[in-house]
């Protein structure tokens, strides 16, 4: 009996590797091998910072907290536990917009619980 070789799942397989690499450059492209180690190392990136981008603004928020919360004449941490105690129910990126672009509204919040 000849051997079946299931081409069209084969082909299906490629081409969802090189839609991906489409816009890559040289041969990361248009050969196949390299295309597949792009992909994958890209996709890995890709999951990776999802999580750091995470990171990353919640280092932004706090430091735009701190910054604002030190015009007030009280550090970071001091507002970040005064708010716990008081049970104020607000995140730190509501917190650093309130910081960055009501400064009014984030100063009645820091009176609130001085």
């Amino acid at each position: 009996m000849p051997r079946s070789v299931n081409s069209v799942a084969s082909r299906k397989r490629r081409k969802k590797i090189m839609k991906l690499a489409k816009g890559y450059f040289g041969a990361r492209k248009n050969v196949y091998t390299v295309a597949k180690n792009a992909v994958e190392k890209a996709l890995c990136y890709a999951y990776r910072d999802r999580r750091n981008k995470k990171r990353a603004f919640r280092r932004l928020w706090i430091a735009r907290i701190n910054a604002a919360a030190r015009m007030e004449g009280m550090s970071y941490s001091r507002l970040i536990h005064l708010l716990a105690q008081k049970e104020v129910k607000l995140n730190r990126k509501v917190l650093a917009d309130l910081a960055m672009n009501h400064p009014d509204a984030f100063k009645a919040v820091v009176n609130a619980v001085k």
